[in-house]
């Protein structure tokens, strides 16, 4: 279930449009400052999980926080703020990472349609398996990337997921099971290699 905006964000996000109804922007803006203040270290997180590069990351949390002030009578409340601007974070990110060029690994469908997952080949405490993990995450495309980094590291329900990548939660929860094969089957591919060495 998704979390929606609490009485307290809906209450001061009403105060910010009422202030800019009447051209209020400096009083707009230093209501506003509530919601920069607690939530930018997770967005700047967020983003530097997505671009990998802390400045990009900062540049990206900070146009997500101008572009959720420009459009806050967007906002709906169905969501929680962070997870509204979260999507906005997303979006500025996923397009960031498109004007630029990334090697990505890339997996045949077929390998992944006909392999089979066991748990316990990815869950293993094994330090290179750990680190092959890691490497082979590394390798994903972001939005691949960040929906295990969402789902498996940060606990959040599909459903807010779904949210934050403007998905379905059905959608999300079939990518991640592919996603979990393939990453499977790239550290069999690393660990094959380095017995052949």
């Amino acid at each position: 279930m998704i979390k929606t905006a609490s009485i307290d964000e809906q209450q001061r996000i009403g105060r910010i449009t009422g202030h800019l109804s009447v051209n209020d922007r400096k009083a707009a803006a230093a209501e506003y400052a509530y919601f920069v203040k607690k939530y930018s270290q997770q967005v700047l997180d967020f983003t530097a999980r997505m671009v990998g590069n802390r400045a990009d990351a900062e540049e990206l949390a900070q146009n997500a926080f101008v572009k959720a002030f420009n459009r806050l009578e967007t906002f709906e409340g169905r969501a929680s703020f962070l997870t509204w601007v979260s999507r906005i974070a997303y979006n500025e990110s996923i397009n960031h990472l498109k004007r630029r060029k990334l090697h990505l690994v890339d997996v045949d469908e077929a390998q992944i349609a006909d392999s089979r997952i066991d748990d316990d080949e990815l869950s293993t405490g094994r330090e290179e398996r750990i680190r092959l993990m890691e490497d082979a995450l590394d390798c994903l495309p972001p939005d691949e990337r960040m929906l295990v980094q969402l789902y498996y590291y940060e606990d959040k329900p599909l459903q807010e997921i779904a949210f934050i990548m403007d998905a379905e939660a059905n959608a999300l929860a079939v990518r991640l099971h592919r996603i979990r094969k393939k990453l499977l089957i790239m550290i069999k591919h690393k660990e094959n290699e380095q017995v052949e060495r």
